[in-house]
């Protein structure tokens, strides 16, 4: 298991923007893909986006061209850019870390968008 820190998230109107980030140790190995999932209430979690090998990104088309997912300045750290939210993007968002095949989560972080 990959401890993951989570900080943004908070509560924006509609057309507002946020930014998640989310970092695990920089001294451990083998991270291959880190993402973003969020779950609204009474949903199933999905995948919002994702970035992997070679720093190849994939977004939700939900999301396409309004949130961009980078890599952060320290080795095992990405961010969610979130602009031009809507009500519907409300939710906890998760950040995901995948090592050798295993998932790990963090522990979530609440984005509320109101009209």
């Amino acid at each position: 298991q990959v401890q993951l820190a989570e900080s943004g998230g908070g509560s924006v109107q509609a057309g507002g923007s946020l930014k998640l980030s989310c970092a695990a140790s920089p001294r451990i190995l083998g991270i291959s893909e880190m993402a973003w999932y969020r779950q609204a209430p009474g949903k199933q979690r999905e995948l919002v986006a994702r970035i992997f090998e070679e720093l190849q990104t994939s977004y939700a088309d939900s999301v396409q061209g309004r949130f961009t997912i980078s890599e952060g300045a320290a080795k095992n750290a990405v961010h969610l850019q979130m602009d031009n939210l809507k009500p519907e993007d409300t939710g906890v968002y998760y950040c995901s870390a995948i090592r050798l095949g295993v998932p790990s989560w963090g522990q979530g972080t609440q984005v509320t968008v109101s009209s």
